[in-house]
Formats: structure tokens, sequence, C-alpha cells
């Protein structure tokens, strides 16, 4: 009989939360005990999970010792409280938000990227128990560039991003459909969630603005992709808001320390895991955000050699943000964790 394993959702009714538990039951993830866990404003509130109705328990009240899985996404100030208080209670802690991402002794991981990562973390008695899932738009972003990177060094990135709503989660999406349909209806738009109308715009403004003059969400691709992938890269990113409910999109331009040919690049891309090329020099020969929703791949479309520069390569990278960006990445650290460091669980 194959092992089991307790799981806890920290931020079970958010966007994610309810897009993890939705993987966990398409996966037949082995759970044996599912704990649903919110804010107390939830306590009370029901999610389905393989047919039955879960009760979602106040997150402040629940005892960790119970599960030896947790899967985070509460938001930041929440996972700073309480991620620490579930790994000390034995529970191995998987955080979805951005606040133990570049800490030390926390790993970065995207399994098809870094797996290897998670060694020194299991070999390390004094480690955190806390592992990180990185941003949405780093995942997708790493993933496309890794077997590119393993080919031919990666001086400098420069990438820009088309992102979705449901990054900014549901009170953004629920904005986009409320501007979107008074706009229509001849009514007021109203701000909340956005500094400027999000409906029939973009907006290049992703988080909060730093001293040097990027946005925390660009710095985050910055940082991240060095963590995860190499500390050598040059990145630059600008990260902007579109009026789309579901997936990220990127417009990466890349400069390596060698010729790589858009044909080779191509053939690597396709031989690796968890990456779907779709790439036709014709109408309709790419993916947009909406064939990528719901969707598990990283896809890539536009792979063409950039000859402004000496070894430049130009690609677009489409995933969805709830998925692969997020939920999905998080499930897959889970399921690489149980099948080669379940010893290291409590069981």
């Amino acid at each position: 009989m194959s092992t089991k394993y307790n799981v806890a959702i920290a931020g079970a009714t958010g966007n994610v939360g309810r897009e993890i538990i939705q993987i966990l039951e398409d996966k037949n993830f082995p759970v044996d005990q599912l704990f649903v866990l919110a804010s107390s404003r939830s306590k009370g509130q029901t999610i389905e999970f393989r047919g039955e109705q879960l009760i979602v328990e106040d997150l402040a009240e629940f005892d960790f010792s119970k599960a030896h899985l947790g899967l985070f996404s509460p938001g930041g100030k929440i996972s700073a409280e309480y991620a620490p208080k579930a790994a000390k209670a034995g529970c191995l802690v998987i955080d979805n938000t951005s606040y133990f991402r570049m800490k030390n002794d926390v790993p970065l991981i995207v399994p098809e990227v870094n797996a290897s990562d998670l060694e020194d973390f299991f070999n390390n008695e004094e480690r955190s128990n806390i592992i990180a899932n990185p941003n949405c738009s780093t995942i997708q972003m790493v993933v496309a560039l890794k077997p590119l990177h393993d080919q031919a060094i990666i001086n400098r990135v420069i990438v820009s991003t088309y992102q979705s709503v449901s990054g900014a989660g549901k009170d953004a999406m629920d904005e986009l459909f409320n501007q979107t349909q008074n706009i229509y209806a001849n009514k007021n738009i109203e701000k909340n969630k956005f500094t400027k109308q999000i409906a029939f715009n973009v907006i290049p403004h992703i988080d909060t603005f730093v001293d040097n003059g990027n946005t925390k969400e660009e710095e985050k691709m910055i940082n991240e992709t060095k963590k995860i992938l190499d500390e050598g890269i040059k990145v630059s990113a600008t990260c902007v808001r579109v009026p789309v409910f579901i997936s990220h999109a990127e417009s990466i331009n890349v400069e390596f320390d060698s010729p790589l040919s858009d044909q080779e690049a191509s053939k690597l891309l396709k031989e690796f895991d968890g990456v779907s090329v779709i790439d036709f020099r014709k109408d309709e020969g790419y993916v947009t955000p909406i064939e990528a929703a719901g969707e598990d791949k990283v896809y890539v479309s536009r792979i063409r050699n950039d000859t402004s520069v000496d070894n430049g390569l130009n690609i677009w990278v489409v995933a969805d943000n709830l998925r692969k960006g997020a939920a999905l990445n998080a499930v897959q650290i889970a399921e690489l964790v149980i099948s080669r460091y379940s010893s290291f669980l409590k069981i």
C-alpha cells in the first residue's frame, strides 16, 4: 500500500488555493487527510474535494503537527507569521508568497529547472523546513530559458511581460469585469485594485516602486532568475498588467555567449520537460493567453534570431499563471519531495 500524506492548504479560499486543491484531485495526489485553512472570516465555509465537502478551518487555530505537507498561498505577511510555526511543528512548507524566496536557507524551486537544489536542503540537519515557489512570471521564463542556457550560456535577458489580472487576485478579476461592463453601459469607471483603468488599457506598474525605478515585480524576476538559473545572468524586466483574465505572456530577448540558431533552440525546447513549442510562421501559428488558460505546459512561440546583436534570440512565452505559475508548480514540488525525499517527512 502506497504512503499517503496529510496536507494542509493555507489560503484555501483564494484563487491559488482553490487551484491547488483542484490539481491535487486531478493528479490523484496521495492525500490521506486534506485540511483547508483560511482566515477567521472564511471559517465554516466548505470546499469540495473528491466529492466531499471540507470545512474551512481558521489558520490561526490549526495544529500543524497533524500535517506532513503545507501548501501556503495566504499572502506574504500571513506566511511570514505561520509558515515558520508550521515548519517548527514538523510540517514541510511549500510557500507560494514572495516572503521567503530570497532567503539563503530557503531553496527556490522550479522542478524542471533546479530540482537538484533540494539535495543540499534535505541533507542539512538545520534546514528551515520551508521551500519557496517562485514568482509566476519568473517560473515560466526560467522553464523556457533552462534548455537554452544548458546549450549556450545566457549573458543577458530583456523581458517584457503581459500579465493577466488574476495575478492580483479575485478582486482584480472582478474589477476588470465590472469596468468592462460599465464602459458598455456608459457608467462611471471605479478604480480600486489598480492605479489606472485596466479595462481596454495596459498598466506598466505591478507591485510597488523601489528606489532604482523598478517595481518589486521586476526586481523579483531579476533576482529570482539569478537564484534559480545562474547568478551571472543579467536581467532587465518591464512588467505590465493587461486586461486578460488568466495567463501571462512574455516577450523575451536573450543574448548568449555563443551562437544558437532558432532551429536549434526550437529543437532544444521541444525536447524539454514541461514545454510545448507551437511555432508556425503563419496566421494563428502561435499561442496566446486564451489557449494557455487551464493548461499545465509552458508554451513557446515566435522563436527567431535577433540579428541586431551577436548571438541573440527572441521568444514568446505563455503560461497559465494560476497553474504552472503558482499552484501546479507547488504541487510538482510536493510530488518531487515525496518521490525523492519522503524519508525526511514526519510520518
